[in-house]
C-alpha cells in the first residue's frame, strides 16, 4: 500500500506519498481500507517534529478516517467485512489501509456520505469527552468556544445548542463569525479587535462563562480564568498559544473554578473505547436526525497532503479539510 510519510521534521513539503508495508490486524483489531482522512493540528505538530505517535501507533499522520472494513482480526465481533465505518486513530490515517482497535470504530451515521464521515471521529470524541463527560455542560449554561469556526468549534456549537446551552465563540473574521451564527452561536467575538474577557462580561452581566473550550493554552490561560463564572470549568485541549503560562490560584479559588487539560491520542484503549461508545450513544442520533452535521471546508487528494496542511496552517478554512485516498 501507500501512505504519507514524513521525510524529516519541517514544512509541508516533507510529506511524501510512499510505498510502505501493508498493516495486519491483530487480536481485537480490524483492517480498514481508507476512503478519506482529515487534517488535524496534531498532524501538523507531528510533521514539525513536536508530537511523536504513542508507542505501537503507525508512524504516519492521521488521527481519524472513514472507509470499509477489509479484514477482521481474531476476537472481533459485531463487525463484518464490507461495513462502512469511520474511526478514531492514534495515527496512520493518511494511508490506503489502517489497522484500528475495534472499540474505536463507529458506523457511518445515516444520511452522511462515506467521505464526509472522516470529518467526525476526532471532533465528536474531543467535544463530547471534554464538554459533556468532563465539564458536564448543562442546559442554560454558557459555553465559550475559542476557534469557533474550526472543526472542533463547529461541532461544539452544534452539540451545545442541541442540549439547550448558550454559546459564545471567538474567531478572526466576519465570515467565520457569520458561519458560527448560522450554526446557532449566540455571542460572536472577533478576537482581532475585541477583548473576549470584556465581551463575555458585558454579555452575561458580569457572570462569565460556565465552560470554556480552549485550543490556545498558555496565551489565554490568565484571561480564560478571568472569564470563568463561579463554579466554571476551563477545558484546555490545545497549545497553539504556547505551553507555559501563569495561573492566578487566588482568582481560581475565589471562583471555585476547575482547569483541566486533556488529549485523546495517548489514552489507553479502554478510555478511548468508552468515549467512542458514548459518542455513538449520544452524538450519532443527533447526526442521523440532521440536528448536527459535519462541516467540511474542502477535499484534497491524499497524495497532496502538503496542500491540506498549508490550508489548515493558513487558517483560511471553516470546519475540516479532508484528504481523499486514491
Amino acid at each position: 500500500m501507500h501512505a504519507i510519510t514524513i521525510s524529516e521534521p519541517g514544512g509541508p513539503e516533507n510529506l511524501t506519498w510512499t510505498e510502505v508495508p501493508d498493516p495486519v490486524p491483530g487480536e481485537g483489531e480490524v483492517l480498514v481500507e481508507v476512503v478519506a482522512s482529515a487534517v488535524n493540528r496534531a498532524d501538523i505538530m507531528q510533521r514539525q517534529g513536536h508530537y511523536d505517535p504513542p508507542p505501537g501507533a503507525p508512524a504516519y499522520p492521521g488521527l481519524e478516517c472513514s472507509g470499509r472494513i477489509a479484514a477482521l482480526g481474531p476476537g472481533v465481533s459485531g463487525w463484518a467485512v464490507g461495513d462502512e465505518v469511520c474511526a478514531l486513530l492514534s495515527g496512520g490515517g493518511y494511508a490506503q489501509k489502517v489497522v484500528v482497535p475495534a472499540g474505536q470504530l463507529l458506523p457511518v451515521p445515516e444520511g452522511i456520505d462515506l467521505k464526509q464521515a472522516a470529518a467526525l471521529p476526532e471532533v465528536a470524541c474531543t467535544v463530547w469527552s471534554n464538554v459533556f463527560m468532563l465539564a458536564h455542560l448543562r442546559p442554560g449554561e454558557l459555553l465559550l468556544v475559542h476557534g469557533g469556526s474550526s472543526g472542533i468549534g463547529t461541532m461544539a456549537i452544534q452539540l451545545a445548542k442541541a442540549i439547550g446551552a448558550r454559546v459564545a465563540v471567538t474567531a478572526g473574521t466576519k465570515e467565520k463569525l457569520d458561519f458560527c451564527a448560522e450554526l446557532g452561536a449566540d455571542i460572536l467575538i472577533n478576537y482581532r479587535d475585541q477583548d473576549f474577557v470584556a465581551e463575555i462580561e458585558r454579555a452575561t452581566d458580569g457572570k462569565g462563562a460556565d465552560v470554556i473550550l480552549d485550543n490556545m493554552g498558555a496565551k489565554y490561560l490568565g484571561r480564560n480564568v478571568e472569564t470563568l463564572a463561579v463554579n466554571g470549568r476551563l477545558m484546555i485541549i490545545g497549545m497553539q498559544g504556547g505551553t507555559k503560562g501563569e495561573l492566578n490560584i487566588g482568582l481560581l479559588l475565589g471562583k471555585r473554578g476547575a482547569v483541566s487539560a486533556t488529549s485523546l491520542r495517548a489514552r489507553p484503549l479502554s478510555e478511548k473505547a468508552a468515549i467512542v461508545a458514548a459518542v455513538r450513544e449520544h452524538v450519532w442520533p443527533l447526526i442521523a436526525s440532521g440536528v448536527v452535521r459535519p462541516v467540511v471546508d474542502r477535499e484534497v487528494p491524499m497524495t497532496d497532503a502538503a496542500e491540506g496542511h498549508r490550508v489548515v496552517e493558513d487558517s483560511g478554512h471553516i470546519g475540516k479539510v479532508l484528504l481523499v485516498a486514491p
